[in-house]
């Protein structure tokens, strides 16, 4: 069982920076490729970004695009989202997730297995 632990949210200016992250406990880390998914008030959950097991790829949604990085420490069990140029409609909850690294790429919610609890970016105009 994989646990997940985001942090580093808060409350930006549009056209700020943040950086999040995401520690992963109770497994092998390595053994998962990572997401970050944003979920606004009232919206569905949507895909932001992917990095395979090794950080050999990646891949993002094309609303964050030019903006967002998504990079991986395996010996620190953690992923990072460095959010740049940020604008009020990136203002979310952001949660990481996990999935098993011989599955791929998925930018659906329902094909992750595990999932942190999240974190909340705000952007004010």
């Amino acid at each position: 069982q994989v646990q997940l632990v985001e942090s580093g949210g808060g409350l930006v200016q549009a056209g700020g920076s943040l950086r999040l992250s995401c520690a992963a406990s109770g497994g092998t880390f390595s053994n998962y490729g990572m997401g970050w998914f944003r979920q606004a008030p009232g919206k569905e959950r949507e895909f932001a970004a992917f990095i395979t097991w090794n950080g050999g790829t990646t891949y993002f949604a094309d609303s964050v695009k030019g903006r967002f990085t998504i990079s991986r420490d395996n010996a620190k069990s953690t992923v990072y989202l460095q959010m740049n140029s940020l604008k009020p409609e990136d203002t979310a909850v952001y949660l990481c997730a996990a999935r098993p690294w011989s599955l791929g790429l998925s930018t659906r919610s329902e094909h992750y297995d595990y999932w942190g609890l999240g974190t909340q970016v705000t952007v004010s105009s």
